[in-house]
Order: C-alpha cells, then structure tokens, then sequence
C-alpha cells in the first residue's frame, strides 16, 4: 500500500518505464527497490523524493503468471512451487484467479478430500452425465515429484442398500461412467486433478488468516490443432462450468466451515495425510 493514504498499489499504473505510481496522488516508485522517484502532484521538487519507500519482493514470470515471494530469506527456485511437467512438456493451458474467504489450508483440505465430490458435486452442471460412485475406500501414499496421491482400492457404485433407510443413490439412467481423476497434493499447497486427456491445477495462496488467493489453471499436454482445439474448449465451458459453477460449490463450503472442533470419518485418511505432510520436517 502507498504510505501516504493506505490505497493499496494494485491500483496503480505506469507512468514513466521501471517505475510504479499510486492511483490516488502519483506518488511514483522505483519497481527495483521501492524508493519513491517522484511525487507528481508535488511537483518535481517534491522533498519526499528519495524519503520514502515501499517493500520490493523478488518475482518470476513462469507459465505466464507472476510469481512473488514474500517469505522470509532467500526466496528458493520458482521451478519448486511449479509442477515440473508444466514446465517440461508442451501444453496448452489457460486457467482463472480469484480471491475467496476462508484460512488456506481448509481450501487445500477441501480439494483433497476424498469423500465431498460424490455428495456436495453429485447433480452440479459438471456431473449432470456422469456416474458418481456412493463411497469409495483409499489410501494416500507418495508418489515422484513430492506428491502424496490417493489410491482407489474399492468403489460402491448407485444401488447400495443402508440399513433401514434403503438404497442411495437412485441410478440415472442418462448417467455414464468415466474415468476416474487421480488426485495428488504437494506443499506448500497444490492440487493436482489428472482427468483423462486433460489436468486440473489449483494453487492455495493465504492473503490473511481469513483469505486466499485461489488460482486455477487447466493443461492440456498438447501442440498444434489439438492445443487450440483444447483453448477453445475452456473458454466454451471448462472455464464457465468447472473453474465457476462446480468449484464454486467447494467455496462456499470453505466459507462457511468451523473448525475445530471436528470429527473425522474414514474418507478423511485423505486430509490426515495432507496435515501429516504439512507436519513433516522440510
């Protein structure tokens, strides 16, 4: 944010190359390191100039997104919060970014959890022909790139009879069965959603204890016709329905989650192993 008012600099815009100015007076930065260059509504011979800064962080540009580091020290390799085949292999990609309410890590825990999608997704627009199994049973295990990866070992498909109650869910009879995505996560936070012939990305990046930046992008490992073809099947749908309406509906969930205290059940080996990896010394 600007010293002067508190307008936070995102505002602003370039008047003059390397430098940043705030939307509200022109109070104009140096991009290398924060010193204010020129107060232009002060005049030229603004007293302030070379009295006051800005902190600078160090950025990269990878996959044509921005990448900045505001820990503490020497930032590490951009390439570690970046899946490797993104940057190894051709793909076309194009994704979304928003800012949502809710802590970071209930985010990340919301996207590895094993057992929401089969109810909370079950008859959004993304799932409307799709089979969605009742419950499934898994186990997490590593897997190449400092992933931990659900493994399917049992799936109870519609049909199944509780006791006392009756059978859930009803079959559908214009529902299909698909393949399966395979679901990884990997610190410092994120998913990683392989459905066949396409890959879904999401980054959780906390704002405040109450807020993260949640970034999505969608790959196709592809060049040529079928790179476009895949460009312009994400700005058709994918972007509108699954990157909005479908997880949409994990928001508002993320939102509107209190915890603790909490009770966990057995799909949640999946969020055990998400909060032991966070745990795990580096």
């Amino acid at each position: 944010r600007c010293p002067h008012r508190g307008v936070p600099l995102a505002l602003g815009r370039q008047e003059f190359p390397g430098t940043w100015s705030c939307w509200y007076h022109g109070w104009t930065y140096d991009l290398a390191d924060g010193t204010m260059v020129a107060c232009l509504t002060d005049g030229p011979d603004s007293p302030l100039c070379g009295k006051v800064r800005v902190k600078t962080y160090p950025v990269e540009e990878r996959l044509g997104l921005v990448w900045l580091f505001v820990g503490d020290g020497q930032a590490p390799p951009v390439e570690r919060d970046i899946p490797s085949e993104l940057l190894s292999q051709p793909n076309s990609r194009a994704g979304r970014i928003t800012v949502r309410p809710g802590n970071w890590r209930l985010a990340a825990e919301n996207g590895f959890d094993e057992g929401h999608a089969k109810f909370l997704h079950r008859n959004s627009l993304w799932t409307l022909l799709r089979r969605m199994p009742a419950f499934s049973r898994t186990h997490v295990e590593p897997t190449e790139g400092d992933w931990i990866t659900r493994k399917t070992t049992a799936v109870g498909m519609e049909e199944i009879d509780y006791p006392g109650l009756g059978t859930w869910p009803k079959r559908d009879w214009w529902r299909q069965r698909g393949g399966a995505p395979v679901c990884s996560i990997r610190l410092p936070g994120c998913l990683r959603i392989a459905y066949p012939g396409w890959t879904h990305y999401e980054w959780y990046v906390a704002s405040d204890a109450d807020h993260h930046r949640y970034v999505q992008l969608a790959a196709k490992f592809t060049v040529g016709l079928s790179a476009w073809w895949f460009k312009m099947r994400y700005w058709t749908y994918i972007r509108w329905i699954f990157h909005g309406l479908f997880n949409d509906e994990d928001a508002v969930m993320v939102e509107t989650m209190d915890i603790p205290p909490e009770r966990l059940y057995r799909p949640d080996v999946s969020i055990i192993a998400w909060r032991k990896l966070c745990e795990r010394p580096r």
